[in-house]
């Protein structure tokens, strides 16, 4: 749709006295203006729309209700899961230089009206790299529940099935709605899309494909905060990296943050009699997931005991089982 058949919708609803349909179409306009490279407008329109919505005070502080999600539909339907998530950073246990990172992230977009005033944007598109487990996705799904975001996981079987006919559609149809509706965008497994142009099973399709990513990623200026996550950087087109405003690596988990994930999972347990010493040398090199799922184990052979406390032999056995199982 032009700007000049949006006007016309416009004033049509607005005579219909058709509320909901005025913003809707309100913010296909103000997704248009993105498109076409209008950014200090787009993002006008958005926040008089947020503001007509009774919500432009509140979003993205501590405190506000969730940002209203609009669940995706038809073709959308097929590439986008969308949920809100009730995870917050508080309960990841994560190194402190890691847990700064992320913070800065969350201080920014809270704060990101102070950085626009002067001319400044906010961290938004963020690139999540590291070993399967170490948190990446969790990370997605804790600062989306930080700043009251619905989270929009991005369904690979839908979006690739597409492309591989019609390239740059399905990408176009998800750009759109991160330009429409504020919301966290997740891209797991990205190198399924991100790969090397030049690598040596390369597809000119897929080429393709990632041209369009990097297209509308390069162009994209809406509210939305945009996170990849990717097991494999070294797989990655070196042109990606300098289109996210961050590149945060993940690794696995030290003893410190090993112990801390043990004892989070175990709060309702007694832990006096565990020999950390043994327990965490046995979890070395085991994921942050995997961790926690021995825990978990552990925690059920002693509910089922009867017992109110863990033992050693307990947590040794559950981390050698996920040892055996991963590595």
């Amino acid at each position: 749709m032009t700007t000049a058949r949006h006007i016309v919708a416009l004033l049509q609803s607005h005579i219909d006295g058709d509320a909901d349909r005025f913003l809707s179409v309100a913010t296909q306009l103000a997704a248009h203006e993105a498109r076409q490279g209008h950014g200090k407008l787009a993002q006008e329109l958005r926040e008089l729309i947020d503001a007509a919505k009774g919500r432009g005070a509140t979003v993205g502080r501590r405190g506000a209700g969730p940002v209203p999600m609009a669940q995706p539909k038809g073709e959308l339907a097929g590439l986008l899961d969308a949920q809100y998530s009730d995870i917050r950073l508080s309960s990841m246990v994560l190194k402190p230089e890691l847990a700064e990172r992320l913070g800065r992230v969350l201080t920014e977009q809270r704060q990101q009206a102070r950085l626009r005033a002067r001319g400044l944007a906010p961290r938004r598109k963020l690139l999540l790299v590291g070993p399967p487990g170490a948190g990446k996705t969790m990370t997605a799904a804790a600062l989306a529940g930080e700043l009251k975001l619905p989270l929009f996981t991005v369904l690979y079987d839908g979006l690739i099935g597409k492309l591989m006919g019609e390239t740059a559609k399905g990408l176009r149809l998800v750009f759109d709605a991160i330009a429409m509706q504020r919301g966290v965008y997740f891209f797991d497994e990205f190198d399924a899309i991100g790969g090397q142009r030049s690598g040596q099973n390369d597809v000119g399709e897929i080429r393709r494909v990632l041209n369009s990513f990097l297209q509308f990623l390069e162009k994209d200026g809406g509210p939305s905060l945009i996170i990849a996550a990717t097991n494999h950087p070294e797989l990655l087109d070196k042109a990606l990296y300098r289109r996210f405003d961050d590149v945060i690596t993940y690794d696995l988990p030290d003893p410190a943050v090993a112990q801390g994930i043990l004892e989070a999972r175990l709060a309702t347990f007694d832990l006096k009699a565990i020999d950390w010493a043994q327990v965490l040398a046995t979890a070395a090199h085991l994921s942050q997931a995997e961790v926690a799922r021995a825990a978990d184990e552990a925690a059920k052979v002693a509910v089922l005991a009867g017992h109110d406390g863990v033992t050693t032999s307990t947590l040794l056995t559950a981390l050698n089982e996920r040892r055996a199982a991963v590595l």
